[in-house]
């Protein structure tokens, strides 16, 4: 599993640290996203991938091994 966050389009809203605290969290200055873990082990797919699909702003892209 690889993740991108994109800081340019993320709006600080927080839902990814509370579904994957391991793998985000957000910037004390500006609130942003900041990826903890860019390669989680599988055990944390599901929760970061829900955290990609509740991302009011799409700035998080989860690819999953295999993937293309």
């Amino acid at each position: 599993m690889k993740i991108i966050v994109d800081r340019h389009r993320c709006i600080g809203a927080g839902m990814c640290v509370l579904l994957a605290p391991a793998v985000f969290d957000q910037d004390a200055v500006d609130g942003k996203v900041r990826l903890l873990d860019p390669a989680p082990p599988p055990g944390a797919l599901a929760s970061t991938r829900e955290a990609e699909q509740v991302c009011p702003s799409g700035a998080i892209s989860v690819v999953a091994d295999g993937d293309s």
